[in-house]
């Protein structure tokens, strides 16, 4: 067998370095591609974390509008039942105002007949009189039970939220500014005017 010679050798030689320049050239464009493919990747991801300090940044807004939403409904509800409950109070004290204003001609019919059969002594005038004055009785009694209270503020200070003045008169015996007759009794529901008293008013 006989041995290769030094002109094959040194044939072969270039050949092998050519493959290597090859394999190595192969190599690197395969770095070239993995670290552009890293690139690529790093990039994306740094898109996502934008995108997604974004998303929680529009989350956080809507979350505190939310709260802001939920706190203005509690107020309105809380305002809605505050008003709710007034009107309730005010409907139990007040749902009879206008049936006690009307029944306040029949109170002051009553005491006129009182007052007329006083001024008659015979039997007749005397039972008419025990009759309309215990009716009387009755509708006081009624009126105290519903808060009715009636405003006869003879020898008082004028008040203009309970007397209508009707005419001053010069009292020397009265303090000035002061009721010294009642024409017609006044009467309030539960502190509130369903009638003032009708005065007449000393000269100050």
């Amino acid at each position: 067998m006989s041995k290769p010679t030094q002109e094959n050798e040194d044939k072969a030689g270039p050949v092998e370095q050519g493959a290597r320049t090859d394999d190595q050239q192969d190599t690197g464009a395969g770095q070239s591609k993995e670290t552009i493919g890293l690139e690529g990747e790093s990039s994306d991801e740094e898109l996502n974390v934008e995108q997604l300090k974004e998303r929680l940044s529009e989350a956080t807004l809507s979350a505190e509008r939310a709260q802001d939403d939920l706190l203005r409904v509690k107020a309105e509800m809380q305002n809605l039942r505050r008003r709710t409950e007034q009107d309730v109070e005010k409907a139990h004290k007040y749902g009879i105002e206008k049936f006690s204003a009307e029944l306040l001609g029949v109170i002051d019919n009553l005491e006129r007949a009182l007052l007329a059969a006083q001024e008659h002594e015979d039997e007749s005038s005397k039972a008419i009189h025990d009759g309309v004055s215990l009716t009387l009785k009755s509708f006081n009694d009624c009126f105290a039970k519903f808060s009715i209270e009636v405003v006869d503020p003879t020898g008082e200070p004028f008040d203009p939220q309970l007397h209508q003045a009707i005419a001053t008169q010069e009292s020397p015996d009265s303090e000035p500014n002061s009721v010294i007759e009642v024409v017609q009794k006044g009467y309030t529901l539960n502190g509130r005017v369903i009638r003032p008293a009708m005065v007449m008013v000393s000269k100050g």
